[in-house]
Order: structure tokens, then C-alpha cells, then sequence
């Protein structure tokens, strides 16, 4: 490892970069990524060893995805006070361009040591970044015969993207790559660091004399959610707040730093379904959160509508997405389940204050209940939630101190089947549908309406995977009054096409009929939230 080549290539009278002391000594594992717009815009990629920082030169930037690999081009060693390296390289100087610390943190070798690794070809790191976190490896190619030619590769788990923010900001100074250049006094000194100009503006100090962030006690971790239980009235009594029942896909937002992670009621990840909540979350000025609230899809109205949240996934217009949070479960560490809702609303009111308009409070309603419902009905919402102010956080629970007032009949079936298309229409008739009952799955009604063309051909594709040959309910067909039910004769079922209970679908309907079928019901979309051996039939308490 020698800076002979670093030197020969600067005239350090002209140039503010750093100096070429080496420190043989050091023993450092430091590594930074330089964002560095020259001749065209590239990424480098430092790793401290030997006393200097061993360097390559990444065009296309790191890559996110397991198996990944980006063209890494080995280059001269740099001095290891290059890596609080940001500011400007004069034209006609090598290099020249603005420079960004992009990402600065530690590495840890994962087999053998960094020089000798550099000499075999093939360094294998995990990287401790305030952007990058994870497992990457650097392969030398020898590609056209050039031993300069290395692929840096990404191996382990594959992580998310860089977000847009972080992309475009410095970790050291808070500063896009325009500022910087346009700062043209903000140049590197190698005795002071930024130039006298600029620290007398007390801009953020350089990240190697920054202070340590406080530690915010332990990670933020998913937590079942808390849940409502079904009631025909509203309940007595004072101590009682009422929110809007928003008609989306629950969630709970795990923040961590940076990283976001967005998990739905049954445990599965709606991270990527939704990055504009993911971006908006962790924007959040707080370290550690986690968020319990509802993913909503908007009309032209501004009203959550449950259908809506299919256009993502069928090719559609994409609706405005909001994430509306009627609950703060964890806040720097701090558990705040056991403290009262009241408490724990207040917390949540300042920590959403400055939030992204995508995030937004599931505000408390003023006003009688009746009254409440009455204008719920009238602007078509789904209902209430009634929740006692001084009600703790108990995950996993279905708790009376969480009422759901409903004014439209609306719940959660399970699909087992669907009937052959009739007349103009294609793929399919009708879904058959259902709901657990001691474990066993009970026909509960055909649905036919509410399909477009395109969703009717989505769901068939679904329901193709999942095509079984046995009726997987327990009571079909049957005969209630001496008819069969819902038209699900012998004859009919031998014409049904049965598919494995496991997609979940939201239905609106008119009421329940005497004999236990649905009356006048109508498909909203499919529920990637909830399991199918959850679903049973709402009764009111």
C-alpha cells in the first residue's frame, strides 16, 4: 500500500485535498463512499487498511439486490484523512469535481485480512453505514486483461434501495451535491478541515469530531396489533374517544434509523407495496418508533376507499396513498404500551407534527355518537371506533375497551370457489364464499358484482394456483326451507371450480338472511392483511 501514485497525480498547492501522510501504523476499519461528480458522475469506494485507504471507483454505484454486481474499478490508495474528504477539486486538477461523503461507518472482514484479501482478489466485508448495511463482496475480474477490473457484488440477504433523501444528502454535512459546489469556500484543508469561511457559519461538523448520537435503547420491533370487538351500540358512560374506522389495510410501521419496515396485521411485509409511506416514516425525527395505523387508498373526494387499494397492483392509476396512525407503541426505545391512550396520543400528536403529508393522525371526533354515526352514513364511511381514554395497548387482544360501530354491513370471507362466467362476461360467474366456524369453513353466499374487467381476470389468475378438487366447506350443497341454498345444487357444485381456502376478500352486503346467507353482496378487493383461518362471522355483542 503506498500513496506514490496519489501524490504524482496532484499539485497540492492548488488543490485543497489532503496531504499524502501515511500511516502505516493504523489499524483502522473505517470505510466511506465518496459521491464524486468529475468527467461523469461515479461513486468511490474506500476501505482503511495498511495506513492509507484502498480504493475503487463504482460508475453505477452499490448494488441492492443478492447476486447483483456492478463494474468496480481498482484505483490509487488514498490517505486516510480523505475520508472526511467533501468539498471541491479545482478544474484541471485529477479529479476534478465535487466531492460528497455519501456514506461513512465501518467494515468487518468476513474471512481473512483486508491486505491480503486485496491481494487475492476477493475481499468479502459486511459494511456498518449510516446508509449502507449488509454483506458485500469485491471480486477481482481481470475483464479484458486488466487487473484494475474488479466486480463489487452483493452478497448475503438483498436490502432496499437507497431512499431519495439519502441519496441526494451528505451524512457529514447535511448538503446535496448543488450546495456543495455552489459553496465554493467549503473546500477541504489539510491542517483545519473546512476552510476558516465556512466553520465560522458553524455549519455540522465533519462526522469524524461529530458527537456519538445518543443510543435510543433497543430496536424497534413489529407488535401484533391490538384489535376491536364487533358492538350494535355505542357504549355509556364517559372516558370514551371516537375515530373514523378507516377502510384500508392495517399496519405497523417499525422504524429503526433510517429503515422502515411496514407489516401487516398476519405478519407479512407491506414494505414495498407502499414506498411513499416507507419514505415518509422514516423522515420521522425520532430514531425508534413503531406506529400502529391503517394504509388508505383515496378517491377524488379524499374518502378511503378499500377498492382503490387494488389499483396498485392491477396496472392502474395509482390513488394518493395515506397512512393514517391512530396509535404510538414505542418511541426511542421507550415501550408505551402500558401507558394510557390519552398519554400515548399526546406523544404520537408531537412526533407526527412535522410529518410528511402522506402520514397523518387518526384525529379524535367530537360530538355524541349518534350524531357521529349519522355522519359517517351520510359521507358512505364504513363506521366508528370507539376506544376508552384510559385503555392500555394490549397486543394481540381483542379487548372490550376497543368498540367497532359499524353503519355499513362490511366484513372479511374467505374464497373456496367460483362458478363458470355466464353470458358476455369472462373468466368467472361468481365467488363462493366463506367463513370459519369451529374450524370448519361455512358457505356463506355467491358474490357476482363488483368486478371490472380487469380485476375479474387478476382474480381468476389468483384462484387459478390455488384449484383443488373437493368443496373445501363443510355444509355445501345443503337445502334450508326445502330449497337449496343459493342456487348451490348438486348440479351446481358439480359445475363450481373449488380452490384451496386461502384468499381473503372485503364484501360489503344489506344484511344476513334467515337462513345464514349473505344478501345483496358486493366484492371490494382482496385483503393481504388478514388469514384466512381468522376470518368468522361478525356478530355484534
Amino acid at each position: 500500500m503506498s500513496l506514490r501514485e496519489y501524490k504524482r497525480k496532484r499539485d497540492f498547492s492548488v488543490t485543497a485535498e489532503p496531504g499524502p501522510e501515511e500511516r502505516k501504523d493504523a489499524k483502522g476499519n473505517r470505510f466511506v463512499v465518496q459521491k464524486h461528480d468529475a468527467s461523469r458522475l461515479h461513486y468511490d469506494f474506500r476501505l482503511e487498511m495498511g495506513g492509507v485507504l484502498a480504493s475503487w471507483a463504482v460508475p453505477k454505484g452499490f448494488p441492492v439486490t443478492r447476486g447483483e454486481r456492478h463494474l468496480a474499478v481498482h484505483v490509487e490508495d488514498h490517505p486516510v484523512d480523505y475520508a472526511e474528504f467533501e468539498g471541491i477539486i479545482p478544474e484541471g486538477q485529477y479529479g476534478g469535481g465535487t466531492v460528497m461523503v455519501w456514506d461513512l461507518g465501518t467494515y468487518e472482514m468476513l474471512g481473512g485480512e483486508p491486505l491480503q484479501a486485496v491481494k487475492e482478489g476477493k475481499v468479502h466485508l459486511q459494511l456498518h453505514g449510516e446508509k449502507l448495511k449488509g454483506e458485500w463482496t469485491l471480486v477481482q475480474s481481470h475483464m479484458n486483461g486488466d487487473e484494475k477490473n474488479w466486480f463489487l457484488i452483493k452478497t448475503g440477504d438483498s436490502v432496499r434501495p437507497i431512499s431519495k433523501k439519502n441519496e441526494e444528502h451528505s451524512v457529514t454535512s447535511g448538503r446535496t451535491m448543488k450546495q456543495i459546489a455552489d459553496q465554493k469556500s467549503a473546500v477541504w484543508d489539510s491542517k483545519t478541515g473546512l476552510a476558516a469561511e465556512e466553520r465560522a457559519k458553524k455549519k455540522k461538523p465533519m462526522a469524524a469530531k461529530a458527537k456519538p448520537r445518543a443510543k435510543a435503547g433497543p430496536p424497534a420491533r413489529w407488535i401484533e396489533p391490538m384489535k376491536a370487538r364487533m358492538a350494535s351500540q355505542p357504549p355509556s358512560g364517559k372516558g370514551w374517544v371516537y375515530e373514523l374506522k378507516w377502510d384500508g389495510f392495517r399496519a405497523i410501521a417499525v422504524k429503526n434509523g433510517a429503515e422502515v419496515d411496514l407489516i401487516s396485521r398476519n405478519k407479512k411485509s407491506l414494505t414495498e407495496a407502499f414506498p411513499e409511506i416507507r419514505e415518509a416514516v422514516s423522515q420521522l425525527g425520532i430514531e425508534t418508533a413503531v406506529l400502529d395505523g391503517e394504509i388508505c387508498a383515496l378517491d377524488a373526494d379524499g374518502r378511503p376507499r378499500f377498492q382503490l387499494l387494488q389499483a396498485r397492483s392491477m396496472g392502474q392509476k395509482r390513488p394518493p396513498i395515506r397512512f393514517y396512525v391512530f396509535d404510538l407503541l414505542q418511541a426511542n426505545g421507550q415501550d408505551l404500551t402500558k401507558k394510557p391512550l390519552a398519554d400515548r396520543k399526546k406523544v404520537l400528536e408531537e412526533t407526527l407534527a412535522e410529518a410528511p403529508d402522506t402520514l397523518r393522525p387518526s384525529s379524535s371526533l367530537e360530538g355524541a355518537a349518534e350524531d357521529l354515526l349519522e355522519k359517517v352514513r351520510q359521507l358512505g364511511l364504513e363506521g366508528l371506533i370507539a376506544k376508552k381514554l384510559d385503555s392500555l395497548y394490549q397486543p394481540g387482544a381483542r379487548s372490550a375497551d376497543w368498540l367497532k360501530l359499524k353503519v355499513a354491513a362490511e366484513q372479511e370471507f374467505v374464497i373456496g370457489g367460483f362458478t363458470p362466467p355466464e353470458g358476455t362476461r369472462r373468466y368467472f360467474g361468481a365467488l363462493v364464499v366463506g367463513y370459519y366456524e369451529s374450524r370448519k369453513l361455512k358457505f356463506a353466499g355467491k358474490v357476482g358484482t363488483g368486478f371490472n374487467q380487469a380485476l375479474l381476470k387478476s382474480l381468476h389468475g389468483e384462484m387459478k394456483k390455488l384449484v383443488v378438487e373437493k368443496c373445501p366447506f363443510s355444509d355445501l350443497p345443503r337445502r334450508s326451507a326445502g330449497k337449496w341454498v343459493q342456487g348451490m345444487s348438486p348440479a351446481e357444485a358439480r359445475r363450481t371450480t373449488w380452490v384451496e381456502p386461502k384468499l381473503v376478500c372485503q364484501v360489503r352486503f344489506t344484511e344476513w338472511t334467515d337462513d345464514g346467507n349473505l344478501r345483496h353482496p358486493v366484492f371490494l378487493g382482496l385483503r393481504e392483511d388478514k388469514e384466512a383461518g381468522d376470518v368468522v362471522r361478525e356478530t355484534p355483542k
